[in-house]
């Protein structure tokens, strides 16, 4: 596909960064100084972006990331601790904004990739699996501290881990609060690859450019399915899945598939 111009480089203080380039956009939690903790203005942030992004017709696969290459991102910022979440109506500001932005991930309608390297803990886990694929450095490391630190965890946050890893694989990273190492992550099925440090960028870039080369109307009824079938059977609505698959077989990238299979080159999908 064409590629697209690059999104300016942020500048100053900004803890959230957003880039654009080729189709593929990325999110990187920026607060290196502190492995990447998250505070309630970058979960708000987060939103914002995810929004912009999701409706953003050039956009075909929205890579995450963190800043500085030691953490994907460490969880909550526990220096933001009293200033965020000391009152029980902070707490709960805290915990809906954080949620929205776990459920806007998990919801988005495009590919999602996590590209972990070092840490990923507590939050940075939740925001790991809200993506669909994830892969990670060697030197990987993953934990759920919350019985450490008595925090509750909701339901959303254990219902996405255990719909990756199974219940109790899921019961033991929060019963144990340990952390489990790259090799243990992939054993478990919580990433779908690992590579040495120096080749995550271009595992990545790997990804990237053979889901921005393919059929978006396709890949998109792809999500649309997994988004359907991961809620509880009454609230499905496969029919929405059933009208994205006839729509496929309308387009003009179904016809532009069929001619290029046959004289063997390669499509060029416009997604629509």
């Amino acid at each position: 596909m064409t590629a697209t111009a690059k999104m300016p480089e942020p500048t100053g203080d900004e803890k959230m960064l957003a880039k654009k380039d080729g189709g593929v956009a990325q999110i990187i939690f920026n607060n290196p100084a502190r492995h990447n903790a998250v505070s309630l203005e970058m979960w708000q942030r987060m939103q914002t972006l995810l929004a912009e992004f999701a409706v953003d017709p050039e956009v075909r696969v929205l890579v995450v990331s963190g800043a500085g290459g030691k953490a994907f991102v460490s969880g909550a910022d526990i220096s933001k601790f009293e200033s965020e979440r000391a009152s029980e109506e902070a707490v709960k500001v805290y915990n809906a904004t954080s949620s929205a932005a776990y459920d806007q991930l998990t919801g988005f309608p495009k590919p999602t990739i996590a590209k972990i390297q070092g840490y990923c803990i507590g939050g940075g886990a939740n925001v790991a699996v809200c993506c669909d694929l994830r892969v990670c450095t060697a030197d990987a490391k993953f934990g759920i501290p919350a019985a450490k630190l008595g925090l509750g965890y909701g339901h959303g946050g254990f219902g996405r881990l255990s719909h990756i890893v199974g219940p109790s694989r899921a019961m033991e990273l929060f019963y144990t609060a340990r952390q489990v190492t790259s090799q243990e992550a992939y054993d478990m099925g919580l990433v779908n690859r690992v590579v040495p440090a120096e080749d995550i960028h271009t595992a990545v870039e790997e990804w990237t450019t053979m889901i921005a080369n393919n059929a978006p109307l396709t890949i998109a009824t792809i999500k649309a399915a997994s988004q359907e079938l991961a809620r509880p059977e009454s609230q499905r609505d496969l029919a929405r899945v059933d009208r994205m698959v006839e729509a496929c077989f309308k387009s003009a990238d179904y016809i532009e598939g069929r001619r290029a299979f046959m004289e063997k080159r390669k499509p060029k999908f416009a997604g629509k």
